[in-house]
């Protein structure tokens, strides 16, 4: 899908000592992007990592909006120069404007900016939502903002250290064609890589990177419960070199890397498995049942599950793979 957004006029950057005047960013010396005063709506972890990262990068933050005491305090720890200000008066501060929000919340979030009259005309205003793309940030556009979409694709522990995980981490990038330079300067700038992801398929890259991160911490947690009920005393140091071997052969070989006894179609193996599950930790076995029906199609699909033995797992499993 092409994005044809019009940025309309665009106002250079301010500089040093200059009044307001907002923009995108202009070529400096061989050809290093101007310095950009920059905003935080929603100073949260992602904000307060992002914003450090563009000030190392030689821009200025010039103020934030925080609300819980959390945020207050991070912001202060990392960003203690920066005015703390209602989200319109960010606005009015700055040539580029992060917006770092919940997904649920960038919606309403920009409809009020707009209706509350926010100076949004010739302002960068970029979003690290993951899931949305350029359509959310529309009524902004309407009124003379220039949108971008850039989510840093990272998990964020609100600690010092996740400015330095952005080094080398891909940002799922939608923008108009015509600001692709520009949301690629400012990626590159925070230190990670612009992937471009169309607008429709943004839902889809979404699941995709929730699926494999969120439900991993879910799954080993999980892990690390059942083995703490079989009476293992570190469960963390026992599964440490299993899970970063897993990892890293599927990254490298895909389904090539599937093991274990639904991968070997071990059906009594996986009964075992259920009737232990049933009895020691019932709230598990939906999930166990579902990742399974879904690891034996993989392996089927792949040719390392004979369909015979497919055929065996199926009485276990409930039905057969689909």
């Amino acid at each position: 899908m092409t994005n044809n957004h019009d940025p309309g006029p665009v106002r250079r950057p301010r500089g040093p000592g200059e009044p307001g005047v907002s923009g995108a960013p202009e070529a400096g010396p061989q050809g290093h992007p101007a310095a950009l005063g920059v905003g935080v709506v929603g100073a949260g972890r992602v904000g307060t990592a992002l914003a450090v990262a563009l000030q190392r990068a030689g821009h200025r933050i010039v103020a934030v909006s925080a609300v819980s005491e959390a945020s207050l305090r991070r912001v202060g720890r990392a960003l203690p120069d920066a005015a703390v200000r209602p989200p319109d008066e960010v606005i009015a501060r700055a040539d580029l404007i992060l917006v770092t929000v919940p997904d649920d919340v960038l919606p309403g979030l920009v409809a009020g900016l707009c209706s509350a009259g926010a100076d949004l005309a010739g302002r960068l205003l970029a979003h690290t939502s993951g899931r949305h793309g350029l359509a959310v940030l529309e009524p902004a556009a309407r009124r003379g903002a220039i949108p971008l979409a850039l989510h840093p694709v990272m998990t964020f522990t609100g600690r010092p250290d996740d400015v330095d995980r952005l080094a080398g981490i891909s940002f799922g990038v939608t923008a108009p064609d015509q600001l692709r330079p520009v949301a690629e300067a400012l990626v590159v700038e925070m230190g990670g890589e612009p992937v471009f992801i169309a607008e429709e398929d943004r839902d889809l890259y979404h699941a995709a990177l929730a699926s494999g991160a969120n439900h991993l911490v879910t799954l080993v947690a999980q892990s690390r419960d059942l083995l703490a009920r079989a009476g293992v005393a570190n469960p963390g140091r026992m599964l440490s070199p299993l899970l970063f071997a897993a990892l890293d052969n599927a990254l490298r070989l895909g389904d090539g890397a599937l093991t274990g006894p639904v991968a070997r179609g071990d059906a009594s193996t996986v009964a075992a498995h259920l009737d232990a599950l049933r009895r020691a930790a019932p709230e598990t076995v939906a999930a166990y049942l579902a990742l399974a029906r879904l690891t034996a199609d993989r392996a089927l699909a792949a040719g390392s599950l004979d369909p015979a033995d497919a055929q065996r797992l199926l009485g276990v499993l409930g039905g057969a793979p689909r």
